[in-house]
């Protein structure tokens, strides 16, 4: 039986089987603990950088930050205001990590959008939000035939923050502070394959210090981006 074509909101059995795939990969891996999230598949891994990548990807991310936008690309002062940038895909170290992402999650390399870095300052921060599509978007035409859903989000740590920083999970009621050369993994779909509102979250405002990370999103289909 094949899928349904879907709207990437709806339950889909092609989204379920990547989530059961990457699920079973991680929790083979004894460096990988999961975090204890009843509605959320999620998991993190200390030391998937070490100390000089961490220090190589901040100085790529200080070379090309802009002020972030949405994706819709709109700009917003109060919604999102940090510094952002898509990272060279052809950069050797840029290489390295998104390959040793892929390994990590067994995800495909060309489902993968480009590493994107991220820099906040005292202050900064991303308030509530979903790295799946909402169906709704004037964009999800676009991203339906350029990849779909996004199913996994992979977040690197890149420094430590003196306060602040911590990435929220509001609806599970938990928070993961910043850990220099951590790995966060999470699935954005439910185990049946449709987006998961509780995979909503926040990038705290940094109190004290400066917070870097890098991002891979990875696609259900081959990214047409």
């Amino acid at each position: 039986m094949t899928d349904v074509i879907d709207d990437g909101g709806i339950a889909s059995p092609a989204r379920a089987r990547i989530g059961e795939a990457v699920r079973a990969r991680l929790e083979r891996n004894p460096m990988v603990s999961r975090i204890d999230a009843p509605r959320l598949e999620i998991y993190g891994r200390r030391d998937f950088l070490n100390a000089e990548e961490c220090a190589g990807l901040r100085a790529l991310i200080d070379a090309g930050a802009q002020p972030s936008t949405l994706f819709s690309g709109s700009a917003n002062a109060d919604y999102r205001t940090s510094h952002s940038c898509n990272l060279d895909p052809w950069d050797p170290l840029v290489m390295i990590i998104s390959d040793r992402i892929c390994a990590l999650t067994g995800l495909p390399s060309e489902n993968g959008e480009t590493l994107q870095g991220q820099r906040y300052a005292v202050g900064q921060e991303y308030k509530p939000h979903c790295d799946y599509f909402p169906v709704t978007a004037n964009y999800w035409p676009a991203m339906r035939t350029t990849g779909g859903q996004r199913s996994w989000t992979a977040m690197i740590y890149l420094s430590a923050v003196e306060a602040g920083g911590e990435t929220h999970f509001p609806h599970c009621e938990f928070m993961v502070p910043p850990v220099e050369g951590m790995i966060l993994l999470w699935n954005n779909m439910k185990p049946d394959g449709a987006p998961n509102p509780d995979s909503l979250h926040a990038a705290r405002p940094v109190e004290r210090g400066e917070k870097y990370v890098v991002t891979k999103w990875f696609r259900e289909k081959r990214w047409g981006g």
